[in-house]
């Protein structure tokens, strides 16, 4: 025999050892580590011994009708314990003595009817509770309160119309994150009592497929929780009816047809007690938050959680946030990662009463705002502009004529030249002729003449073309050329 022979040989020898002092495995069931399974062997009672090393003990599927007295107090490592499809119709008190290490219970698929308050005094460390598929009624109002450390509870398919609302509170159940109360009888919610759970527990709060009647105060409080995209609501729109005047036959899904509820006045701030704030800081400024709330008296407490799940008590932490008696949040420099939402929940332990608010807080970066092109401005000044041009083109033109000097007589001149460019004569003709016998008639005489270009040995050349028929040379004595379109014949 070897070595490494030998030592295997020790272990499996130690290990069933173990077993045999700790409990062998029973009869039927199937034991694998610290797993015991005994599910749909037909027991009506639990078996005798169970090993007391076993974490998981499945004993679903069975006909168990009761269970004894501190049953499980054997197993000191208990931490699952599944009990589905049986008979139960009670738990007797005491059952779960000494098993303050179960985190999981399954009783789903029983016969139970009424979930009293000694049911699961002694798991004080339970997470997770399966009570679906039931014949549940009600539920005592102290069922639920030794369960601070419980996560999620399952209670569907069941024969509920109501619920103790009020006995989940931030303090009393601060790890609550789903209840599911789906399929059941609720005709009508306490809304009020609704209203002061924490957010956490109504963005986990299922009450999809009940018997709801339409009212306005439950379509606001639905349709608020819609717009907080809570899962409750957004995984489950097509599975949330209500009845019309509660006629059974007059069924409608409130997410789809919201026509029914156009008369109501959706006061949802109101309704639940959380107006939604937001503040806008930049980075490093100071910000201060309210706790705003309507408990009031000396025995208020206050408590905050930051974006980062952190909690933050009086007098504050970190020398980044600093908390003040009467329940207000001073962020001391606030930074970009500072962004997000921080919730606040004022706690009167005297009345055992509790409420919760939100505040968005987004830190931005402080930046100089340049002020746009203003294009209408530019607009009218370009007009303005063009308007002072045209003026300018109209009346300070320098003129060709009357500002320069005149040229001694008897040689061509620009004012002549200008002269001959005047568009209307005058009727009366000038006292001088240029020849005897000419007559000038009394009518007014257009002229017509294309600039002068040339001015060539003394003499004027005109760059027309080819002269219009009409066109009459007349050459007086200092050889100046004149063109006159008339009807009247020109007498030489």
């Amino acid at each position: 025999m070897t070595c490494a022979q030998g030592v295997a040989g020790l272990v499996t020898l130690i290990w069933s050892l173990s077993w045999l002092a700790e409990g062998s495995c029973p009869a039927g069931c199937l034991c694998a580590s610290d797993i015991v399974s005994c599910g749909a062997l037909g027991l009506d009672q639990l078996p005798a011994e169970l090993p007391a090393s076993a974490a998981t003990l499945d004993l679903s599927h069975n006909r168990l009708v009761q269970l004894e007295d501190a049953a499980f107090s054997g197993l000191p490592r208990l931490e699952s314990l599944r009990l589905s499809h049986n008979r139960l119709s009670r738990i007797s008190p005491g059952t779960f003595r000494n098993a303050t290490t179960l985190r999981h219970l399954d009783l789903s698929s029983n016969e139970l009817h009424v979930v009293e308050q000694h049911y699961f005094q002694e798991l004080v460390g339970l997470e997770e509770l399966l009570l679906f598929n039931n014949r549940i009624v009600r539920v005592e109002s102290k069922a639920l309160s030794s369960l601070s450390r419980l996560r999620r509870a399952y209670l569907s398919h069941n024969r509920l119309t109501d619920f103790p609302f009020f006995s989940i509170q931030e303090h009393s159940h601060p790890f609550l994150a789903t209840l599911d109360l789906s399929s059941n009888r609720m005709s009508k919610l306490p809304m009020e009592d609704i209203a002061a759970l924490p957010t956490s527990v109504q963005s986990g709060l299922f009450l999809h497929n009940n018997t709801l009647i339409c009212e306005c105060s439950m379509y606001s409080m639905f349709r608020h929780w819609e717009q907080k995209d809570f899962g409750s609501a957004r995984d489950y729109r097509e599975d949330y009816t209500c009845l019309v005047y509660g006629e059974r036959r007059a069924s409608i899904r409130f997410f789809q047809h919201g026509r029914f509820f156009e008369n109501c006045t959706l006061r949802v701030q109101g309704l639940l007690g959380e107006p939604k704030n937001s503040l806008q800081a930049f980075v490093g400024e100071a910000v201060l938050l309210h706790c705003q709330t309507s408990l009031q008296g000396r025995t208020l407490s206050y408590l905050w959680v930051s974006p980062n799940q952190e909690y933050i008590a009086p007098p504050g932490n970190n020398d980044t946030l600093r908390m003040f008696s009467n329940g207000s949040l001073e962020i001391i420099a606030a930074k970009a990662e500072d962004s997000g939402v921080y919730w606040c929940m004022a706690l009167d332990r005297q009345q055992q009463r509790n409420e919760t608010r939100e505040v968005n807080v987004t830190v931005v970066t402080r930046r100089i705002v340049i002020e746009p092109f203003n294009t209408g401005f530019t607009t009218l000044l370009g007009c303005v502009v063009s308007l002072v041009l045209v003026l300018m083109y109209l009346y300070l033109t320098p003129c060709r004529c009357w500002c320069r000097k005149q040229p001694p007589p008897g040689t061509p001149s620009p004012a002549n030249e200008c002269s001959a460019q005047s568009s209307i004569l005058t009727p009366t003709p000038p006292a001088t002729t240029e020849g005897p016998g000419r007559k000038v008639g009394n009518s007014k005489h257009v002229v017509f003449l294309e600039p002068i270009k040339e001015v060539q040995n003394g003499r004027l050349r005109s760059t027309q073309g080819p002269e219009h028929p009409k066109l009459q040379q007349l050459r007086g004595d200092n050889d100046s050329i004149t063109s006159v379109f008339s009807d009247t014949p020109i007498v030489p």
